[in-house]
């Protein structure tokens, strides 16, 4: 089998994972595979030295991948909104299986997603070898240009039972006037980093100044702190995008254990890239006081 086919079956086999995660109500797990599948159609899209698909094949990759994208922002958001369905992301199984041969249109009208890239967890350490190199004029230029922001409502309230409201004040870096569109992944994990709650993401900073990327948004914690397990911890990733390499890197990190959740300002360490979920391997940012930035606000109905 050559190795393009074996691209298309495992891309096959990640699909059907992820369908089968979302029919059985495994919300968290499908929103993960649907987003990994659709980062490696991404990165064989944008991947210059690839021959393995033709450009309209491509195009194609593109639109499915928009279209994984849609049917996890239908899984992540409560509010009302045009849900991507499941029985319409089902129509694309047999796209992927036979992309290569595939001549029809398309049956959804979507664009294929941005240019940037997105990678999934890990990736990025593969080919992010200077943290430095990216600083230029376009930075202010290119600053509001993307907008993550996948925020989620917070959850209803209940008698005797507590919501954590985490705001991002802002982050501390020694180059942060150089970072562009910076924002931030919160993610919920267990002790072995298995993702407790849907992953959100912040927008794009509001502003830069001195030392400081101000954020100042509020991120709605979803799952009650009296259910959150033992040992599990509420991750920060600070993200910004590299224009020479044309994907968004993760550049540090921080976390909030159980212990530290109270009402009232925080401010927490920054640790080195790659995010050690497991908290096993952790190295400073820096030596310099810069932190992130955070309020807690505890809200408890009698």
């Amino acid at each position: 089998m050559s190795d393009v086919n074996k691209t298309i079956q495992k891309w096959h086999a990640s699909f059907r994972k992820g369908s089968d995660f979302d029919s059985w109500g495994q919300l968290v797990e499908a929103i993960d595979e649907y987003q990994i599948l659709a980062r490696q159609m991404q990165k064989e899209i944008h991947t210059t030295s690839s021959t393995d698909f033709t450009e309209e094949q491509k195009k194609t990759l593109g639109k499915i991948a928009t279209c994984l994208e849609m049917r996890s922002a239908s899984l992540q958001c409560t509010q009302s909104m045009e849900e991507f369905k499941l029985e319409d992301l089902k129509k694309l199984e047999t796209i992927i299986e036979n992309i290569l041969t595939y001549n029809k249109e398309f049956p959804f009208d979507v664009q294929p997603v941005p240019s940037r890239k997105i990678l999934a967890p890990g990736e990025e350490e593969d080919l992010d070898l200077d943290d430095d190199e990216d600083a230029g004029a376009c930075a202010s230029e290119a600053f509001a240009s993307r907008a993550p922001g996948t925020l989620l409502p917070r959850l209803p309230s209940e008698p005797g039972i507590t919501l954590l409201t985490v705001r991002i004040e802002k982050i501390g870096l020694k180059d942060a006037g150089q970072c562009i569109d910076p924002y931030i992944t919160v993610s919920v994990k267990d002790v072995n980093g298995v993702d407790l709650n849907p992953v959100q993401e912040t927008p794009v900073a509001t502003r830069k100044e001195d030392n400081y990327i101000h954020f100042c948004v509020d991120v709605e914690i979803q799952r009650h702190v009296e259910k959150l397990p033992k040992g599990a911890a509420i991750f920060f990733e600070f993200k910004h995008y590299k224009p020479k390499k044309k994907f968004t890197s993760t550049k540090c990190y921080a976390f909030l254990e159980m212990d530290e959740i109270k009402p009232g300002p925080l401010v927490i360490e920054l640790y080195k890239k790659p995010t050690d979920f497991k908290r096993k391997k952790l190295q400073l940012l820096t030596k310099k006081p810069l932190f992130l930035h955070l309020h807690q606000t505890l809200h408890k109905d009698s």
